[in-house]
């Protein structure tokens, strides 16, 4: 796709956390940022993206959303998160970041030498991936990954 879907166009997605503020505290060893106009004692808006974010939701206020049970997610896997940083060494610096504060690592780094990308568990056991890309890589789109041999999957 080269044009968006519909420009301007914003993400949020809502995660439960058994703690807000232990989550918040997690992810701003991260880098990431919050909208306080998006915030209240039971939620917090994490910046991600210019048009993305992430809500941070106590499982009380959660569960006032869903319309299903609520999964645990250090049982079972609904989604995995990854965005993106702007180099290799920033890969590896916010996943050394996520494990020191109190993150679990959850497979080792992914090189394909186009992309490279770590993932972790957040505090809650959320999978979450940081990655990077060769950005004149990107540029060119997956069928330029596919001539070269590369993957063009996303590792998860």
């Amino acid at each position: 796709m080269t044009h968006p879907a519909h420009p301007g166009r914003m993400l949020f997605v809502s995660i439960p956390v058994a703690d807000l503020e232990r989550s918040k505290a997690f992810f701003a060893e991260l880098g990431f940022g919050f909208n306080p106009a998006f915030a209240d004692e039971s939620s917090a808006c994490m910046l991600v993206g210019e048009h993305a974010f992430v809500m941070l939701l106590s499982r009380e206020k959660f569960a006032e959303f869903a319309k299903l049970p609520m999964a645990d997610p250090t049982t079972h896997t609904l989604a995995l998160y990854c965005f993106s940083v702007s180099s290799r060494e920033e890969v590896d610096k916010i996943s050394a970041a996520a494990l020191a504060a109190g993150g679990t690592k959850a497979d080792d780094a992914e090189d394909h030498g186009f992309m490279y990308a770590r993932s972790f568990f957040d505090l809650d056991g959320h999978g979450w991936q940081v990655m990077w890309m060769d950005p004149a890589v990107a540029e060119q789109g997956p069928e330029a990954c596919a001539a070269s041999g590369q993957d063009t999957d996303t590792p998860a």
